[in-house]
């Protein structure tokens, strides 16, 4: 007697970045998480509202929380003479994520102090008690060569064992949503390289990812329009999507995810809400 194979579900990883930058999105997070449909947040160790992110997060057990890498447009851990150039004196990185990149891939002698701030953030982190659900970074800077060949270094030392792989289906987003083509198709050709680059290194270390991304040619834009359309044309596979809620900045974002609308599409679809230690 033959048997059924079961029923492949769709699975979904909703996701807040920026965890920790400012007091109204954590407010945001915490709420999307307590009354909408949100299940993980990554975490800016060295955001202006880390200490109160950590704090939100505690009380939120069912939350998972992740590392969001700042290697680019933001503060580091560690001091700029420790960092050989890595930072200003007030331990800013560049704001330019064009010149960051350059410098990162042709500079050898940045190498070293990359690696050094990517342990003093994970340490950092580890240090609020928190288990690390996931790893990701702000604008992607994770898949930059340089950046992801000092991540797969030192993947065991550092307890990673999910990492997100941004790709994010270029026709899939420009049949749900209209405009900044030129953004969109430039961000597609760029990290459809990068992610192809990543996927067989975590594969042969075990390290779990999602099928898909969604939310990278959408940033700023991921209101409950588009999150219904997304949630209608999600077929069966397991996925992530993002988005940076905020009560003052992206409010239309922290509505998406407690919109009800949004939740009884859920319902309707089956749609199994998980995070990243649940793959």
């Amino acid at each position: 007697m033959e048997t059924e194979e079961p029923q492949k579900k769709i699975r979904l990883i909703v996701n807040a970045d920026d965890f920790g930058v400012s007091r109204s999105a954590n407010l945001a997070i915490g709420r999307a998480h307590r009354e909408g449909i949100l299940t993980s947040a990554s975490l800016m160790v060295t955001g202006s509202y880390a200490d109160e992110a950590v704090a939100i997060a505690r009380q939120l057990p069912q939350l998972g929380v992740g590392l969001h890498l700042v290697l680019v447009k933001g503060r580091s851990v560690l001091k700029g003479t420790e960092l050989n150039g890595l930072v200003n004196p007030h331990q800013q990185f560049s704001d330019s994520p064009l010149g960051a990149g350059f410098s990162y891939f042709l500079s050898r002698g940045l190498r070293a102090p990359i690696r050094q701030e990517i342990d003093a953030q994970i340490k950092r982190f580890r240090l609020n008690g928190l288990p690390l659900d996931h790893v990701n970074s702000h604008l992607h800077f994770h898949l930059h060569p340089t950046v992801f060949d000092a991540i797969r270094r030192d993947y065991n030392k550092w307890g990673i064992s999910s990492l997100r792989v941004p790709r994010d289906p270029l026709l899939t987003n420009l049949r749900l949503a209209w405009g900044r083509f030129f953004y969109r198709l430039a961000h597609a050709f760029i990290f459809s390289g990068l992610t192809r680059r990543t996927l067989g290194p975590l594969q042969r270390r075990g390290i779990r990812h999602t099928d898909l991304v969604f939310g990278m040619l959408q940033s700023g834009r991921m209101n409950e329009k588009f999150m219904l359309r997304l949630l209608e044309n999600l077929f069966p596979g397991t996925f992530e999507v993002y988005l940076h809620p905020d009560e003052e900045e992206h409010s239309d974002e922290l509505e998406a995810l407690l919109s009800p609308a949004v939740k009884e599409l859920v319902r309707q679809r089956g749609i199994e809400l998980i995070r990243y230690q649940d793959l």
